[in-house]
């Protein structure tokens, strides 16, 4: 597929590389691609990578992420899959800029004919990649209103090492708020290990 990322930072980085291994077409997206001509990887102003995508993914700052998309406009992202995985925290990183909502929402509210998917904010970039490099095996998980989306994700999922038993769909794009917020717990769990590489696994009660 031909995937777009906005966003040049090491999440954005690391998916164009796990995407690019899995034999897909990967574009970054840059306000200044000119500036970005070190990173190995083709990279485009936003409005060029937009075009470019049958998919695109925000890996942008959360808290300037609505108003970048709103710079490439509606008309352009309309019917394209959005594969949010952007968190909006403050410079202290003890603050969310959507307290009461979710980015995923803010994006999905604000581009109605765009179906937007929310998933893998609740790890490292490295384990976005290498979710086999770990011990045992973990959960990613999905948001949105648009079941299609959710599948072309899923799919995409599975081409970074994620197996469908390890995919977890927990309903609409109101459910990205759960997803975002557990950046605080991320960040204490970080701390009391003193390493990033980690993930949460979904274990259920066992049959009877």
């Amino acid at each position: 597929m031909r995937i777009g990322i906005l966003g040049t930072g090491n999440v954005a980085r690391a998916l164009a590389h796990g995407w690019s291994a899995a034999g897909h077409d990967v574009l970054l997206g840059s306000r200044d691609p000119k500036e970005r001509t070190d990173l190995g990887l083709p990279v485009a102003g936003l409005s060029e990578t937009a075009a470019h995508a049958e998919v695109l993914v925000n890996a942008t700052p959360g808290d300037v992420s609505v108003e970048l998309l709103r710079s490439i406009g509606a008309a352009a992202l309309a019917g394209t899959v959005l594969i949010d995985v952007g968190i909006g925290l403050s410079a202290d990183f003890t603050e969310l800029s959507h307290p009461n909502s979710s980015l995923g929402e803010q994006i999905q509210e604000a581009f109605p004919l765009t179906p937007v998917v929310k998933t893998l904010c609740t790890m490292d970039s490295t384990v976005m990649i290498a979710p086999d490099a770990l011990d045992g095996p973990s959960t990613v998980f999905l948001s949105g209103d648009d079941a299609e989306a959710k599948l072309t994700t899923g799919r995409l999922l599975a081409d970074l090492g994620w197996p469908p038993s390890s995919q977890l769909d927990i309903g609409g794009i109101t459910t990205a708020r759960g997803q975002e917020h557990f950046a605080f717990l991320f960040m204490g769990i970080a701390g009391g290990l003193g390493a990033h590489a980690f993930n949460v696994n979904v274990v259920t009660r066992a049959a009877d």
